[in-house]
């Protein structure tokens, strides 16, 4: 069950986000074509840094007439964009301290998004509670804060009860109900449940900070199509040529938005394109990111040298690389890959296409300007 959220109003100072004039009309036209309000889903209740990184987004994009629903859990939170129930999703995805979020991973590998953009939001967690920290027995907050906190319960609450919630806000929430509990929450979350501050800052590393991305629905992202479409030339070149073809393949499922007895806005009708706002010919690489999945099914040595290669070669900056079980058999793997370039790029593009001939599967989750700090 979700909860409405408030209208966020727009904010007219400038952020320093380098846009042009004719993207960010764009962004402005559309916002005034939808016939509701936008939708984005985030993880609630109210006063949780999925919250905080839905505002940071809307105010950077300049939206109107926004409204944020709040869900009960990260993959209620995802799949609400996939099934029709918000425009946009926004949801975590890695953690300076505790690394990534396997719910979202797997999330993106089963279902049909696009990523659009991403929002880094530093975590300043405080121990909140409505009485002294004498009387805390028992300490709630979602699991990824209370290992963000571990060594802090360790030294000055030994001896309390440690509970997991959903989020940190939904603890704050519980922790209002009685004086012997306490929850581990945001400053937000404090005003939201009036509770007190009993100690700020209490996360065992300073620097803090948790990745957030935007998702929108899509049966297949434009990178995808882009590559599919050209595959297809290959294949009618390689049919007159009477030459063989050999690639991997592009993942490229079905997936309707659409659900019975609901009634949805058309694609065309809710689609947010933020990255029109920087150009990619007219940027460097590092001003985009591009997010992808390539799975090996027939283990090999050197296979996962080989795409790693391709980027060296092209000297491409990989952001990011992690490993995720394929939940298939103990050992086998899909690796997702984050680095710096757009899928316009001709050298990304053809580094891509390397990458597809070496690989069984490759899924291209989005190109998506950079978040840059202010």
């Amino acid at each position: 069950m979700s909860e409405k959220g408030t209208v966020l109003p727009r904010r007219n100072s400038g952020d320093g986000t380098r846009v042009t004039e004719l993207g960010r009309q764009k962004i402005l036209l559309l916002s005034t074509q939808l016939t509701s309000q936008m939708i984005i889903g985030v993880l609630g209740p109210e006063g949780s840094y999925s919250e905080k990184a839905a505002q940071i987004w809307t105010l950077r994009h300049r939206l109107n007439s926004v409204e944020i629903q709040y869900f009960a859990d990260i993959e209620d939170a995802f799949l609400a964009v996939v099934q029709g129930k918000s425009d946009l999703s926004i949801v975590p995805i890695e953690n300076s301290i505790e690394g990534s979020v396997g719910v979202t991973l797997d999330l993106l590998h089963e279902n049909g998004v696009e990523i659009i953009g991403e929002i880094v939001v530093k975590i300043e967690h405080c121990l909140l509670s409505k009485g002294g920290p004498e009387k805390v027995k028992v300490i709630l907050s979602h699991p990824q804060g209370l290992a963000q906190c571990r060594h802090f319960l360790k030294k000055y609450f030994p001896e309390a009860e440690l509970r997991s919630t959903g989020s940190t806000s939904h603890a704050a929430r519980l922790a209002g109900e009685f004086e012997e509990m306490a929850a581990i929450a945001s400053p937000e979350a404090a005003e939201c449940y009036r509770l007190k501050v009993l100690l700020p800052n209490i996360q065992d590393r300073k620097e803090n900070y948790t990745r957030f991305i935007a998702l929108r629905a899509v049966e297949k992202s434009p990178a995808e199509q882009a590559l599919c479409a050209e595959d297809k030339e290959n294949k009618t070149d390689n049919k007159s040529d009477n030459k063989p073809e050999k690639s991997g393949k592009v993942e490229s499922q079905s997936y309707s938005r659409q659900e019975p007895g609901h009634n949805f806005r058309s694609q065309k009708e809710i689609e947010f394109r933020p990255e029109i706002e920087i150009k990619p010919e007219n940027s460097s690489h590092s001003v985009f990111k591009t997010s992808i999945i390539v799975y090996l099914e027939k283990d090999r040595p050197g296979a996962l040298y080989e795409i790693l290669g391709a980027f060296a070669k092209n000297k491409i900056n990989l952001t990011r690389i992690e490993s995720r079980p394929s939940k298939k058999e103990l050992g086998d793997y899909y690796f997702y890959i984050d680095f710096e370039g757009h899928i316009s790029d001709v050298l990304i593009k053809e580094t891509l296409k390397d990458i597809k001939s070496k690989t069984d599967t490759l899924k291209i989750l989005g190109s998506y300007p950079a978040f840059k700090t202010q």
